[in-house]
């Protein structure tokens, strides 16, 4: 693929291209630049899926543009809709990796730990549900480090995995992925190899590879892609979100059983809390973008359901084999074992 290094970072909006942390005791800036989204890919059977949760609310969608001053006054429903989940994901003995925002962790803390307390894999989702290639280097860095930070309070662990509001890591943005490297992140699940509007890489490989090589600095960085097959020359998504909703159960069952015998890794399926809550509320918006949003909420859980039933499942770093930062596991109290799953296992 054409090397990515080569471009530059998108004009930041709204800051000031400078340290995020006030004070002299900030370090130093490390020069940013932006890095090729490809790697070598990792070795791993496709026997085990892959369920990845992105815990926000319905009025964070990037889809719906709501105004981040109104969030705190809107009706929250992430608390209901993600117990529901984590109800239909106990039901079918299956644990996954949550992708908490830090917005929702701050707000409802107790959730996170119930997360946690499940045996689920808890991940970082950024803090304030900001596009990547919309704010600068330094507020990224603060965005993921706040999370992190907070998450692992939270649960008593290492929060080991990114995720990017609307898998906004692009080419032009590409200069998170040392970022998160840095912060001691261990893998990243944003990098979408399939062409969209708001997103997207369809030069990226489309299973599972190392995108950053370890270094005296930091352990490397891992990239985790959302599902896609190869089909008429293009990359078309699946087994995710809207397109989870859009398309017939039957072509998604397909589509990841093809991913799994012929391509020889494990699909990685993804969804968000709001996507089970048919009666949420309405917000005004576009008519595409409100179409895509509202579109067959009321049948997301039989769908998710069926794909638990099919399929084995287990959360990203458990399936992956990815080890916690020795720093980290030493400053973490001890993890409890997580509880036997029926449907969970490591991928070899």
């Amino acid at each position: 693929m054409k090397d990515a290094g080569a471009l530059s970072p998108p004009r930041p909006r709204g800051t000031a291209h400078a340290a995020g942390a006030a004070g002299a005791a900030a370090p130093p800036e490390t020069p940013v630049r932006t890095v090729p989204l490809a790697g070598p890919p990792l070795a791993l059977a496709g026997d085990t899926c892959l369920l990845t949760i992105d815990v926000e609310d319905y009025f964070h969608a990037s889809g719906l543009r709501t105004d981040r001053s109104s969030w705190d006054a809107r009706p929250g429903r992430v608390e209901y809709t993600t117990r529901r989940l984590l109800q239909i994901l106990d039901e079918h003995r299956v644990r996954a990796t949550f992708f908490v925002l830090g917005w929702v962790a701050a707000r409802y803390p107790g959730l996170v730990r119930e997360i946690a307390a499940a045996g689920h894999e808890v991940a970082s989702h950024g803090w304030n549900h900001e596009l990547v290639y919309e704010i600068t280097p330094a507020r990224f860095r603060d965005d993921v480090r706040r999370s992190r930070e907070s998450l692992e309070q939270l649960i008593g662990r290492a929060v080991l995995g990114y995720r990017a509001p609307s898998f906004s890591i692009v080419p032009a943005s590409s200069w998170a992925v040392p970022i998160l490297a840095r912060e001691g992140y261990r893998y990243d699940s944003s990098v979408y190899p399939v062409r969209r509007a708001r997103y997207g890489v369809p030069t990226a490989p489309r299973g599972p590879y190392r995108i950053l090589q370890a270094t005296d600095e930091h352990a490397g960085l891992l990239e985790i892609p959302p599902a896609s097959v190869r089909l008429l020359g293009r990359n078309l998504p699946v087994a995710g979100g809207g397109y989870l909703r859009a398309y017939p159960l039957s072509w998604t069952i397909r589509a990841m059983r093809r991913i799994s015998r012929r391509d020889g890794w494990p699909p990685l399926v993804y969804l968000h809390p709001w996507e089970i809550d048919p009666d949420q509320p309405r917000v005004a918006t576009g008519a595409f973008d409100g179409w895509r949003h509202y579109l067959n909420l009321d049948r997301t859980e039989e769908r998710l359901c069926a794909l638990l039933r099919t399929f084995s499942f287990a959360p990203i770093a458990e399936a992956l084999a990815i080890a916690r930062p020795t720093a980290a596991a030493a400053a973490a109290p001890a993890r409890p074992p997580a509880p036997p799953g029926r449907r969970s296992g490591a991928v070899a």
